[in-house]
Order: structure tokens, then sequence, then C-alpha cells
């Protein structure tokens, strides 16, 4: 991925991956427990999801806090919708929200 951090590309990046995880370190490498918790939660919805590595610079953390509106990483995305970090996507997950939310993106 070619990031430059802009709304733009941020809106691409969100509106075009049905799953989006920005976080801090990959998911085979997380570098920070939040972030390990968020891709875990992801890992068992058995859906291909997008991981982008916020501290690959240091505009980026700023630059997608701004765009979102939302202070902390990680931060979880589906269907272009944020859904906020680990601690919410594992209570969705753990509620069935999250696969409802997926399974009702794939009918519409």
């Amino acid at each position: 991925m070619n990031e430059d951090w802009s709304d733009e590309w941020l809106d691409e990046v969100v509106t075009g991956n049905r799953l989006v995880l920005f976080m801090k370190g990959t998911p085979e490498q997380p570098m920070c427990g939040f972030s390990n918790r968020a891709a875990m939660v992801l890992s068992q919805l058995d859906e291909p999801f997008t991981s982008v590595n916020v501290l690959s610079d240091p505009n980026a953390i700023p630059s997608v806090c701004s765009w979102s509106d939302f202070p902390t990483m990680p931060q979880v995305f589906v269907h272009g919708e944020l859904i906020g970090g680990s601690d919410i996507a594992l209570e969705m997950y753990q509620s069935g929200e999250l696969q409802k939310m997926l399974e009702d993106g794939n009918s519409s």
C-alpha cells in the first residue's frame, strides 16, 4: 500500500475494503497489546481484512485520528464505518454483533 495519509487516501482504504484495521505493527508482529487484541478478534472472523501499520510513518497516527475523529489506536472499520478500538471490537465479536454487521454487508 502506498500511504500518503491524506483524507482522500484514508477514505479510499476504508471504503475500498470490507474490514480495515489501523494498528501499531502488523497482525503478524503487533507492537502493542491493544493492536494485538484487535488483530486477533478480526482473525477469528474468517474474513480477509486489511491492516495498516500506523508506525510506518510519524504522520500516520495524527492523520488517522484527525480524519476519523477517534483519539486512539487501533481503529476498526467495517463497511466504511468506524466501530471503535480493540475493546469495542472484542465486545461486538463476543455478542455476535460484529459477525452480523459483516453478514448484513454481504446481502446489500
